[in-house]
């Protein structure tokens, strides 16, 4: 199950108790305050960790907690600090405080880590002359996390484009493939070999429709997926199926994405028309063509994989123009 959303509860560990205490012995019988300070309270400390691959975790442990600090000693002895809860999260992962909306880290890639909720300070020893103190409480968030996928290109389309088919014949993905709409529930990621030492991270998203940057059909929750993608590979079912217009189809879902963001929109974009092999397909392509002159497009059927090939060079080589920005 692949799950994007999730809403968390953390608090970090209360810092310790400062230790009240008076030393005497046989010379020193007024005795001389030697109480050390209590430990700090531990953090909560989210970090990426590339084995995890959604937020499902979160649905069943929606609480954190961090480890109070330990109380000081006498003789001068300071409290060990609490231990630090370290909480995993994939790549892509946005963090923010829901009461605020504040967002505390964008945690992209392996390394990147963010301390959400800070432990309490532990309290004063009466070793320096004065009484011992309290710790302080560690702090306490709710959170909100999203999931926003990271690939190289995102596969885009209406339902029943052929996305699913197409990822499954360039990767080693295996999305659920049928002939009906909103066969995809949820984003897939496959890796794409393009030669021994180089692949691309490919993601086909749940179809798009009229309204989905307003959330209509499986809605804007899907569109964010594509945020962080290079290149954008536009699936048109050039068919025709069902009397749709392949070129409608085109400027209609180029519309939902500059509704949802302006820059989403100006993404390079590499152009299939897929389902070449059907009946009426290549009147439908001419017609396309000419409304686009200018503009590469590929004909291509991932059912048989005709014209695969020279799409990937294309996807492949646009990655990489964009890497070099």
């Amino acid at each position: 199950m692949f799950i994007d959303e999730a809403k968390i509860y953390v608090k970090a560990g209360d810092g310790a108790k400062g230790c009240q205490s008076i030393y005497r012995d046989r010379v020193n019988w007024v005795g001389k305050p030697d109480g050390g300070p209590g430990g700090a309270g531990g953090d909560i400390i989210f970090e990426v960790d590339l084995n995890i691959h959604t937020l499902l975790d979160f649905q069943y442990n929606q609480h954190v907690k961090g480890d109070s600090g330990v109380m000081g000693g006498s003789n001068h002895k300071k409290g060990a600090r609490g231990k630090d809860s370290h909480v995993k999260v994939p790549p892509g992962t946005l963090i923010k405080d829901a009461r605020t909306g504040l967002v505390l880290r964008d945690l992209v890639k392996v390394g990147d880590r963010v301390i959400a909720a800070k432990g309490g300070a532990g309290g004063k020893g009466n070793s320096k002359g004065h009484d011992s103190t309290p710790g302080m409480p560690g702090e306490e968030k709710t959170l909100l996390l999203e999931l926003k996928l990271i690939a190289d290109a995102c596969i885009i389309g209406y339902p029943n484009a052929g996305k699913s088919t197409l990822i499954s014949k360039l990767s080693s993905a295996r999305p659920k493939i049928a002939n009906y709409p909103f066969t995809t529930r949820e984003p897939v990621l496959g890796v794409v070999k393009i030669h021994e030492d180089r692949a691309i991270v490919l993601a086909d998203i749940p179809g798009l429709i009229e309204g989905a940057h307003s959330g209509r059909g499986l809605g804007d929750k899907f569109l964010r997926h594509i945020e962080r993608t290079k290149v954008l590979v536009h699936l048109v079912d050039i068919s025709g199926f069902e009397g749709r217009d392949p070129y409608e189809d085109y400027l209609s879902l180029n519309k939902e994405l500059k509704l949802y963001s302006k820059e989403l929109a100006k993404r390079p974009q590499v152009i299939g028309l897929n389902k070449s092999d059907m009946e009426g397909a290549e009147e439908n392509a001419r017609k396309f063509k000419k409304h686009i002159r200018g503009r590469k497009v590929f004909l291509i059927s991932a059912l048989t994989g005709k014209g695969l090939k020279e799409l990937l060079a294309e996807v492949d080589k646009t990655v990489r123009r964009s890497d070099k920005g």
